[in-house]
């Protein structure tokens, strides 16, 4: 019997069938599960050591003030965040269904009205710590529940080749055909807080005859405010109702679009802040207090600030510290209307809406 040829040409010596190759596997196989397992055992602890968040804001914006926050407190952050099309809806549905079991510590909503369900519905703890303390009774829970910081507006988003953004242009838009306006599916986020002060503002049936009316008359729908954004800012719509942080982002992409304040009849503007909330029975409380006084502290507010999300500081800054776009903004949140009695109008709102949306 020949031997197999090297590639020198040389011949080499016969070759025998083996193996050992098949017995190594044999062998490796229950090391590797076994290794797999101690990973997956390890990363589980790791995450029961760390203080859990559910988060809601913008990833791209919180994760700089959360990793921050560990680099200051050594305390390990790990965080769950939400879609842009169902975020806060979908972290407050999660939170109110492991009420029992609560695997969250620290909830950081982009808005009021879920966080304010969630209180409601016993799934919160009360907590008056020092960022508590320098919030304006405005926009924080009186039992300590849970508190705003770093507000945005309600905005009208404008265009500026198409549609001129002053009241009168704005007005004619909106009282004609509405195919060239738009905005975001009002289920979830601001735009629910926004539908929930038009319900008790106009009541439930006005309310309802304007929605009809606005999907009736070709009023476009997005899934979030940054797709209304989207839309004006590429010239598919004149205008669209969005909030500062995502007209920013159009003004920052050089985008032909100007922006004015959404205008109740009594000249209310409608200012939403973020909230922070300790979660009841969170298994690191000590630590997630830590994390409360943090993010409702000057320095997190004025980071939101200076950031491209202009975000409105609530509590008390040093004036010249805040970028003038914010400055700006800080006088039409003076006139924002009052969020903390609006629990009843949004669950009656948010029961017809889901009402109207699955028919």
């Amino acid at each position: 019997m020949r031997g197999a040829t090297s590639p020198g040409g040389t011949e080499g010596p016969p070759r025998t069938h083996d193996n050992s190759s098949a017995g190594s596997v044999r062998i490796q196989l229950p090391v590797i599960i076994i290794l797999l397992a101690a990973l997956a055992l390890g990363w589980y602890w790791w995450r029961r050591a760390a203080l859990v968040v559910y988060c809601a804001h913008d990833a791209i914006f919180a994760e700089d003030i959360l990793r921050g926050f560990e680099k200051q407190s050594g305390i390990r952050v790990a965080v769950r965040y939400d879609t842009e099309a169902t975020k806060s809806l979908g972290l407050v549905e999660l939170l109110a269904r492991e009420v029992d079991a609560p695997r969250c510590d620290v909830f950081w909503n982009n808005e009021v009205l879920g966080t304010m369900d969630l209180a409601d519905r016993g799934v919160l703890a009360p907590y008056r710590g020092s960022g508590w303390e320098r919030i304006p009774a405005a926009f924080k829970d009186a039992d300590g529940r849970w508190a705003g910081f770093a507000a945005r507006l309600r905005m009208i988003i404008v265009n500026t080749e198409h549609l001129p953004a002053d009241d009168a242009a704005i007005r004619a838009c909106l009282a004609g055909d509405l195919s060239r306006a738009a905005i975001a599916k009002p289920l979830y986020g601001t735009t629910l807080t926004h539908y929930s002060v038009l319900w008790q503002r106009m009541g439930r049936d006005k309310l309802i005859a304007w929605h009809r009316a606005w999907r009736a008359r070709g009023g476009r729908e997005a899934n979030g405010n940054a797709g209304v954004k989207d839309l004006v800012a590429n010239g598919t719509c004149d205008l669209g109702f969005t909030d500062t942080d995502d007209y920013f982002e159009a003004k920052d992409e050089a985008k032909a679009v100007a922006a004015v304040p959404v205008r109740l009849d009594d000249g209310a503007t409608i200012c939403i802040p973020n909230t922070v909330a300790l979660v009841r029975g969170a298994r690191h409380e000590a630590e997630a207090h830590k994390l409360v006084d943090f993010l409702l502290s000057a320095e997190t507010e004025l980071a939101l600030a200076r950031s491209k999300s202009r975000q409105i500081p609530l509590g008390p800054v040093p004036e010249d510290q805040v970028p003038i776009e914010v400055r700006e903004l800080r006088r039409f949140a003076v006139d924002g209307v009052p969020l903390t009695n609006l629990s009843t109008a949004r669950t009656e709102c948010l029961a017809w809406l889901k009402e109207e949306y699955v028919r």
